[in-house]
């Protein structure tokens, strides 16, 4: 989708509201020539009544002040509420992406994103109802000036078109460092972002803190002042080009028209007045167009990232629910299933996962094992659908998991990650019952201490690494879906807590009926499973019943 089609479909959206700002921005243009004209009138010998006149005056000048307050709120409102629309929309649209299109792009550009391109794109948005009014009073101005004298206004117009052509040059030097700029902005996050993750290490030394501030963050940061001070420098370069040939226009006006086209002092006096009231309209018009070109850049970026705003919209529009996952499903099975990483894009160049034949029941515990590299995580990954395969088949009992039901599929999944991040909110889940539940599960994780859960949320996610990681627990284990993974939860938990894991939580999960795949290396608990599956180089090396007295799940 193009940038003008983006802003069409957005400003469609508001077609109330933008109908409304143009017929105040066009009633606007109409006063303003119509002053022009009574002050020109109110200058020259004429035969209307003086008060008359001077009751126009004061109409025509109390409606445009009216119009520009009005058009001025509305436009004020459309901008706000846009800006919610879109934010909420690209949201959706990253809920509903690949996570590899999400990790390609990087947590510094999407913030940049969100924070940045949004507002780019909602004011260069803005900037259109603003163009229309600024147009209208050119235009309605311009037509006054046509009246006067129509060879006058053809000088006038060469002049503007040839004064334009340079401000263009100016304007593309300017579009280049603008994008520039937005580039250094998403370095200059990635920066904050490495500052904030990795202070302990620049704290405890000090010749480390300096260097990346240094080499880092003032460089980038300087960058990044360049690039506004010249995108900045072009526009102002281009402004005062354009003041200059503005005065020039009136210099012509006063020295060379009258002589060579034969004006009148009204048409004279006329084109003056309407050239020096024509400012303001001219410089909103000229302030306009970095705005929209700053959104432009925005709407091309989101549509590198993966993020085009057509689809966005559509999500504006369109409330469709999921599917409601299955209660109780047989099982995932996965038929040679092949994952690679593309070196291409800047993945793990020459990784792959597969091909993988593999089959998870409902009540069965299954351990994953292997070492660095494995592809432990990738293959978790791939299971919960958050990586597609390349080629191979993925199904849930017997129904075939594609690009248009993965969505649906993931929703049968409770995963806490390696790299899990906690919600302060538990969204869904309150009343009486549920903080009783969970309160009782903070007990039993021994950090009820530390965090109580009411009306929806937790009292603090601020723990230390092991309380987060058994608060993550407690919040996977209320989700209550038919299938739970969990990448390594118990690597840094004291014995007491691996034991209540391993012995309690996990069988009691088996005992509801629910597929439980943990990633570990804790061995010695290997006895509880079903199933040990062992992964080398992406591939399944070996697999093996650790308890053979016991009867395995159908299909295992």
């Amino acid at each position: 989708m193009s940038t003008l089609a983006f802003l069409r479909t957005l400003l469609h959206r508001y077609r109330g509201m933008v109908i409304l700002i143009l017929g105040a921005g066009a009633l606007s243009g109409v006063f303003s020539a119509a002053i022009v004209a009574v002050i020109n009138a109110l200058l020259h010998p004429h035969d209307h009544p003086l008060g008359l006149l001077a009751a126009a005056f004061v109409g025509l000048v109390a409606g445009k002040i009216a119009a520009n307050l009005l058009s001025q709120l509305w436009l004020v409102r459309f901008a706000q509420d846009a800006i919610i629309e879109v934010t909420v929309a690209l949201c959706k649209k990253l809920l509903k992406s690949s996570l590899r299109t999400i990790e390609r792009a990087g947590p510094d550009q999407i913030l940049t994103t969100l924070t940045d391109d949004v507002g780019s794109v909602v004011w260069a948005a803005q900037c259109f109802p603003n163009l229309a009014m600024n147009s209208a009073m050119i235009a309605g101005c311009g037509f006054y000036l046509l009246w006067l004298s129509p060879a006058a206004f053809f000088g006038v117009v060469g002049v503007t078109v040839m004064g334009a052509a340079g401000y263009y040059w100016l304007h593309r030097r300017s579009l280049q460092a603008i994008a520039a700029s937005r580039e250094a902005k998403a370095r200059t996050f990635s920066h904050f972002r490495e500052l904030t993750s990795g202070i302990q290490e620049l704290l405890v030394n000090a010749e480390k803190g300096r260097r990346f501030l240094e080499d880092d963050v003032r460089r980038t940061i300087a960058t990044l002042r360049d690039c506004n001070l010249s995108a900045l420098r072009h526009q102002l370069i281009g402004e005062s080009w354009t003041q200059a040939l503005y005065y020039l226009l009136v210099g012509l006006l006063l020295v060379v028209f009258p002589a060579a086209l034969h004006m009148s002092p009204e048409s004279l006096t006329g084109f003056v007045f309407a050239m020096l009231f024509l400012m303001n309209p001219v410089w909103g018009v000229m302030g306009a167009l970095p705005i929209v070109a700053r959104g432009h850049i925005a709407i091309a970026r989101l549509h590198h990232l993966g993020l085009s705003l057509d689809t966005a919209h559509a999500s504006m529009v369109s409330n469709a629910q999921d599917q409601t996952p299955l209660a109780s499903p047989r099982g995932v099975y996965f038929d040679e299933v092949m994952f690679r990483y593309d070196a291409a894009a800047g993945e793990e160049p020459g990784f792959s996962l597969g091909p993988v034949n593999f089959t998870l029941q409902l009540g069965e515990l299954v351990f994953i094992v292997g070492g660095n590299g494995s592809g432990k995580s990738t293959f978790v990954k791939v299971l919960t659908g958050l990586y597609a395969p390349d080629s191979g088949a993925v199904r849930i009992d017997e129904t075939p998991v594609t690009e248009d039901n993965r969505g649906w599929y993931r929703q049968h999944f409770s995963v806490v990650f390696s790299n899990y991040h906690l919600f302060e909110t538990m969204h869904g889940f309150q009343g009486v019952e549920v903080e009783k539940t969970v309160n009782r599960y903070l007990q039993l994780m021994e950090i009820d201490k530390h965090v109580t859960f009411a009306h929806g949320r937790f009292s603090t996610v601020n723990l230390s690494q092991g309380q987060r990681r058994r608060l993550a627990l407690i919040t996977a284990y209320l989700e209550d879906r038919p299938i739970y993974v969990f990448d390594e939860w118990a690597a840094d938990q004291d014995p007491h807590y691996k034991s209540v894991f391993y012995n309690k939580l996990l069988p009691e999960l088996c005992e509801r009926g629910k597929a439980v795949v943990v990633i570990t290396h804790d061995d010695r608990y290997f006895h509880l499973g079903d199933r040990v599956v062992k992964l080398e180089e992406g591939a399944i090396v070996d697999s093996w019943n650790p308890r053979p007295d016991r009867a395995m799940p159908l299909g295992s």
